[in-house]
């Protein structure tokens, strides 16, 4: 199979995860700015949400451009990252529309840390089936950035018995450190025609 399919299923499932969350904002029924307050956590977790979910579009695309061709662990490892990627709307919902209490933090780090796994899993799989001499194990390298990730997200999960606060900032932290730019697999193309 060509990976073309399990792109757009890929880009569709995403766009539905977005919409979702979105849908999951109520509008306040009152028209002055005050009514507003009330949906700022709901919309800081949106915020931070989003930023995940284009984090792993973006990273999927690059990673999918590796593939010659997609096999049937692929595919499987695929949908479980989707599995965990659809559950960060409930994650987010509930930890938004309960300021942020220490249970729907932890919630959340638990499903980040799975979509994380899940992520690795899609990485190792791809690279397994294209052999030995894979573009994308070249690009990732020993992967610090995604070993870091996890561990971070262990501890923002343990750190929610404490100060849910800290957590928070560890999974900001998380998404800022991936906000910036990875270069690994543009570089590792350029390098080999494809």
């Amino acid at each position: 199979m060509g990976k073309n399919r399990l792109e757009a299923f890929s880009d569709g499932v995403i766009a539905i995860i977005i919409t979702i969350m979105v849908l999951e904002m109520k509008v306040p029924h009152e028209p002055n700015i005050d009514a507003l307050l009330p949906i700022v956590p709901v919309f800081l977790s949106y915020l931070l949400s989003f930023i995940y979910l284009g984090i792993y579009w973006n990273n999927h695309h690059h990673m999918l451009h590796t593939c010659r061709q997609v096999t049937g662990p692929i595919l499987w490892a695929n949908l479980h990252l989707l599995f965990w990627l659809s559950l960060i709307p409930f994650a987010t919902g509930w930890m938004g529309e309960n300021h942020f209490s220490p249970s729907p933090v932890a919630i959340y780090g638990v499903v980040l840390l799975m979509a994380g796994i899940a992520y690795f899993v899609l990485q190792y799989a791809i690279i397994f089936s294209q052999g030995a001499e894979s573009l994308l194990k070249k690009a990732v390298g020993n992967d610090w950035k995604g070993k870091l990730s996890v561990i971070l997200y262990v501890s923002a999960i343990i750190s929610t018995i404490w100060s849910q606060w800290v957590a928070i900032g560890l999974y900001a932290f998380v998404a800022f450190m991936w906000l910036i730019p990875d270069r690994r697999i543009e570089r590792a193309l350029s390098d080999k025609d494809f």
